[in-house]
């Protein structure tokens, strides 16, 4: 297993792979979540790259090697510009594989957890080259949760320093990456979908709402839902073993 610390248009990551790993091996791109860094998830890299898979995994704006000491507040304030500038630099890092040779037309899967579930779900309204994902305790619904944030921030005592028009035009941009609002950009694709139905974090609820809706639109023939009745917002082994041999399988 090797492991390269990177800067892939300054994006700090972690490059992982095996001696066995050619330029024709799928690639996934693996995010991480709220307040935590590309470090934390080296063990679904471990799996992903014992099964053939190259795997990056890049710091977050604002977390890891690009901390800027905020607060809890302040890091909080600034969620959705970290999400949103996941998204953008998901496709830097597309090209920057293409340009060093690693992506030759094979398969690229994307994943995450938490912050980094909710990411791949708003890459999946955008980047119509992504083949799989794997969504772990994400949720696709951008504008609901973000107005569900705010009233939460504020019932804390932290208003939030934003006039009416301000916030709806957050809402305007939010809902362009909303996967619940552009359920038809995820049709054909193979999702993977894990959830603690004890999740006080992301809420399960909006995860199995769109999950049902989407079903009955397009079937579950590509899609599958990893429910857990008594986890919270963790991963359990189960469900990292399950969607990191999903993942690779689906990419094979």
């Amino acid at each position: 297993m090797i492991v390269q610390l990177e800067s892939w248009s300054n994006i700090p990551l972690l490059h992982i792979y095996t001696n066995q790993t050619n330029n024709h091996s799928p690639i996934v791109i693996f995010l991480h979540g709220f307040e935590s860094a590309k470090e934390h998830n080296l063990h679904y890299a471990y799996q992903l790259a014992n099964k053939g898979c190259r795997v990056i995994l890049p710091d977050a704006h604002l977390h890891g090697d690009r901390d800027e000491k905020l607060d809890q507040v302040e890091i909080s304030l600034r969620f959705w510009e970290t999400v949103l500038t996941s998204i953008e630099e998901v496709g830097k890092i597309k090209e920057e594989l293409r340009t060093r040779g690693y992506w030759t037309d094979q398969k690229i899967g994307i994943g995450g957890t938490s912050m980094g579930g909710i990411t791949t779900l708003g890459c999946l309204t955008v980047y119509p080259w992504i083949d799989a994902a794997a969504i772990m305790m994400g949720t696709p619904s951008y504008v609901q949760i973000a107005k569900a944030q705010i009233e939460q921030l504020e019932k804390k005592g932290s208003p939030i320093p934003l006039y009416l028009e301000e916030k709806d035009n957050i809402f305007h941009t939010l809902s362009t990456f909303d996967a619940s609002i552009h359920m038809d950009r995820l049709a054909n694709k193979s999702l993977f979908f894990w959830h603690g139905e004890k999740d006080a974090i992301v809420p399960f609820a909006p995860t199995a709402h769109f999950i049902e809706e989407y079903e009955k639109r397009y079937g579950n023939k590509q899609l599958v839902f990893m429910k857990e009745k008594t986890a919270g917002h963790a991963v359990n082994r189960k469900g990292l073993l399950a969607a990191t041999k999903w993942l690779a399988d689906n990419l094979a």
